[in-house]
């Protein structure tokens, strides 16, 4: 059974920085791609805002290039997404995601940023 668990979300004011992790269990981050996506308020919809391939090839979306970093640490099974110059419009639930075809979902983390 696959699982993903994330940590790391929080209150933080504009300019700071937070650093989420996912905990993998009943697979492995090294041999499949994943992807950190966000729902903001009143979005229906979750955005992909970064992806790492199993090459480790890692992708961002615009917005948040520069100052999202997307890694990986193969001995602890767990992927991070280091947030830095954190802006009040990151504010969402992020979610890990694991798979292509078939794609697991951690439990998401609230990240919210003030002004």
């Amino acid at each position: 059974q696959v699982q993903l668990v994330e940590s790391g979300g929080g209150l933080v004011q504009a300019g700071g920085s937070l650093r989420l992790s996912c905990a993998v269990s009943g697979s492995s981050v090294s041999i499949t791609s994943m992807g950190w996506y966000r729902q903001a308020p009143g979005n229906s919809q979750r955005e992909l805002v970064a992806g790492m391939t199993s090459d480790g090839i890692t992708n961002y979306e615009d917005s948040v290039k520069g100052r999202f970093t997307f890694s990986r640490d193969n001995a602890k099974n767990t992927v991070y997404l280091q947030m830095d110059s954190l802006k009040p419009e990151d504010t969402a639930v992020y979610y890990c995601a694991l798979g292509i075809r078939e794609i697991f979902w951690g439990q998401g983390t609230q990240v919210t940023v003030s002004s």
